[in-house]
């Protein structure tokens, strides 16, 4: 394992050290990783990006499109052939059709490579020709990314700190008690290992459908080809001390480590290592509308994002000495158009302070970092209505589960996070204030001119972090 190790670490230091030197004499590249927790839209956020940068009507604060250096934009076949592509033309067609509909959700990896012919800017650029930049847009499940902050944990550390937040979470109080009765001493009984891998899952899949962020291993929710292979047939167990050889602690210890070696590492190495920018798409609302505890899982779940992470400024000598490190990473809590313009700078506030702990890791390694309120694809309207005798500021859009149209008041978010992550640090278990609500709304018909992408709010101002020092 070492030696392997070895080998990985330097097969991909001299891929590095290739492109460092090759960089100032090809076409600029830029890696976006596009992840998200579940329910998340990241899906919806890259079919949306790609369109709208190719009729870029909307994207105003995007400053090379708003300078007019935007010359053309156009799909290419992407450079990674063993890679599938993220299926664009599918997704959009799901989002603008008569009657639209939510695109399918992310299982696996996708790539796609979206190529921009830019004229320079500066007091040189009307002697330089235009130049070619492609935008690498790598797709990957939320959980995967999860999975990565297991790279430094023992299993003993992962066991301690899954069963003390599954007895927090619903229906895991269950498995927390069927995992302490099991006597982890005795020889492995397969059948037992079993059982107590499918009723983790299951714990797991509550705690997803509840709300909560950290249901790692990933593989577990999205296991794919490795279904039922020894490699997720593992769960945490209580410390028992000195165990012997050939036990079902010893033989959980080991798979815990081949999932490490076996699946979690080739996804840093062949995927994840290669990143320079980075988006992580958050469902704050869900969240907050889950309860407290909900909350405060996001919170530490955004704080353990950033271990798996080589923040840090991609100077020429850093990359070739170091390798490559993500340099930019946007914290974007989504779904803004679930609420109400006024309360969108309360929204990105609360992004702000559950993010801190991850932003604060990442300015320190060197890397920039921002918070934002966005959404990828706008499903509503906005409308004030009268309500015993107050004036309510709505949104109204067709609900997912009736398709009848409704107008929406979620609740006032507050002014100052505290108030939130106060109660969720301290395990309340439900807000003292008001209850905050959410709906689920389908995507509305679109109706756009030509030029214009799809209708979003503040999409070009998440490019523009992301992209636009590259432009």
């Amino acid at each position: 394992m070492v030696i392997g190790a070895l080998t990985d670490t330097l097969t991909r230091s001299v891929s590095d050290v290739t492109e460092t030197l090759t960089s100032p004499f090809t076409d600029t590249t830029i890696r976006l990783g596009v992840t998200g927790l579940a329910r998340a839209g990241k899906t919806v956020f890259i079919t949306s990006l790609v369109a709208n940068l190719l009729d870029r009507g909307r994207m105003s604060q995007l400053v090379a499109q708003n300078e007019g250096r935007i010359l053309s934009a156009y799909l290419q076949p992407q450079p990674d052939d063993t890679i599938p592509r993220f299926d664009y033309e599918n997704h959009l067609g799901a989002l603008t059709s008569r009657t639209p509909h939510w695109p399918d959700s992310t299982r696996a990896v996708s790539e796609l490579r979206l190529s921009l012919k830019v004229q320079p800017s500066g007091m040189l650029s009307g002697f330089q020709g235009p130049r070619t930049i492609h935008l690498d847009i790598v797709d990957y499940p939320g959980e995967w990314l999860l999975d990565l902050s297991l790279l430094d944990k023992s299993y003993e550390d992962w066991s301690s700190e899954m069963l003390t937040r599954m007895g927090l979470r619903p229906d895991g109080p269950e498995f927390v008690e069927m995992a302490q009765a099991e006597d982890s001493t005795e020889p492995l009984d397969e059948t037992r290992a079993r059982a107590l891998a499918e009723a983790y899952t299951k714990a797991l899949q509550t705690a997803r459908a509840a709300g909560f962020s950290d249901c790692s291993p990933g593989r577990f929710l999205l296991p794919g080809e490795l279904a039922g292979s020894p490699v997720l047939t593992f769960a945490p167990l209580p410390p028992k001390g000195t165990v012997p050889r050939k036990s079902l602690w010893r033989e959980m210890e080991r798979r815990f480590e081949a999932y490490k070696s076996r699946v979690v590492k080739p996804f840093f190495r062949d995927h994840f290592s290669r990143i320079d920018r980075q988006i992580v798409l958050v469902d704050a609302l869900g969240a907050i509308h889950a309860g407290p505890r909900a909350l405060d899982d996001l919170r530490q779940t955004m704080a353990d994002i950033l271990t798996a992470y080589r923040p840090g400024a991609n100077a020429f000598l850093t990359r070739l000495l170091l390798g490559k490190r993500v340099e930019k990473i946007l914290f974007a809590a989504t779904k803004s158009d679930h609420l109400h313009h006024s309360q969108h700078g309360r929204l990105t506030a609360i992004m702000e302070a559950l993010t801190r702990e991850a932003r604060d890791r990442a300015r320190f390694a060197g890397a920039e970092t921002q918070a934002l309120a966005m959404a990828s694809l706008r499903a509503t309207t906005e409308q004030t209505i009268t309500h015993g005798g107050k004036e309510l500021d709505c949104v109204r859009g067709t609900l997912l589960e009736t398709g009848k149209q409704a107008a929406f008041f979620p609740g006032n978010l507050p002014e100052d996070p505290s108030h939130l992550l106060g109660p969720a640090r301290d395990g309340a278990t439900g807000w003292l204030e008001q209850d905050y609500k959410i709906m689920n709304f389908a995507p509305a018909q679109l109706s756009t001119k030509p030029g214009d992408g799809p209708p979003h709010i503040r999409l070009d101002r998440a490019a523009q972090f992301l992209l636009g020092d590259k432009l």
